[in-house]
């Protein structure tokens, strides 16, 4: 069976975004508003339990704060807002790069016709800024597809985003082969019965990974080899169209 599509998580993932253009966010917009929260290296490590900004807030409030969420019902969304001017901002400067292997690997997808969708839990203008930031004006072109924020009812590890994905890219799971960086992402890909190769982060590296086809430390490049966490029979040190469609064939 013919790999069709490849499908990619976004924050973590396709560049560092998290500790360094999320969580900076989320904290000038609580400078900005007055609001006496600020979210460190670690505890924003333990929020990412949670995925979406909203959500992550509604989080903290309830388990960190040990307040009532439902006091912030009208503040989070606004904090939300901020933060995502902010983010835009930070990535509009290009200060976080593409993770290694990222750019190649896109371009090899895509010379070779095969479609590539963005399936994230992040908004859409996060994902618009992120890759204005790294693969420049154009970089829109490389997408076929891009699922993200609140389009869809539950948020990873819920499956619903991937479902979304594979029903407007009319395509089955078994014709496609996801890339994430997290358990929550694995779990999510996974409930919809997508092939999934894991590159992991500083704040996923210890998650559990089962049922992933293959974990490693980032895309790798020909003369930069990534390190290989998971399985790989394929003798491979970085990942390339060819390695994805062996996974994708196995």
């Amino acid at each position: 069976m013919k790999l069709q599509a490849v499908l990619f998580d976004v924050d973590g993932t396709l560049s560092e975004t998290e500790r360094d253009g999320h969580r900076v966010a989320f904290n000038m917009a609580f400078e900005e508003t007055g609001v006496p929260w600020n979210w460190d290296e670690e505890l924003y490590g333990k929020l990412l339990a949670v995925t979406g900004g909203k959500e992550r807030m509604h989080y903290y409030v309830e388990h960190f704060l040990k307040e009532d969420p439902t006091k912030y019902s009208e503040q989070i969304p606004l904090l939300h807002k901020i933060k995502t001017k902010h983010y835009v901002s930070l990535m509009g400067s290009g200060r976080i790069p593409l993770r290694p292997g990222v750019h190649r690997l896109l371009d090899e997808i895509k010379k070779a016709g095969i479609k590539i969708a963005i399936v994230t839990t992040t908004t859409p203008e996060n994902v618009y800024a992120l890759v204005h930031g790294t693969l420049g004006p154009s970089g829109m072109e490389y997408f076929d597809l891009v699922a993200a924020g609140d389009i869809v009812p539950k948020k990873k590890p819920a499956p619903d985003i991937y479902h979304y994905a594979l029903e407007q890219l009319n395509l089955k799971p078994e014709d496609t082969i996801a890339i994430e960086d997290s358990e929550n992402g694995l779990k999510s890909s996974l409930g919809a019965c997508v092939k999934t190769i894991i590159t992991v982060n500083g704040y996923t590296e210890d998650q559990d990974f089962n049922g992933a086809a293959l974990v490693l430390s980032d895309l790798g490049e020909p003369e930069n080899p990534a390190e290989i966490i998971g399985v790989n029979d394929s003798g491979k040190t970085y990942v390339n169209l060819q390695l994805l469609q062996t996974i994708h064939a196995g």
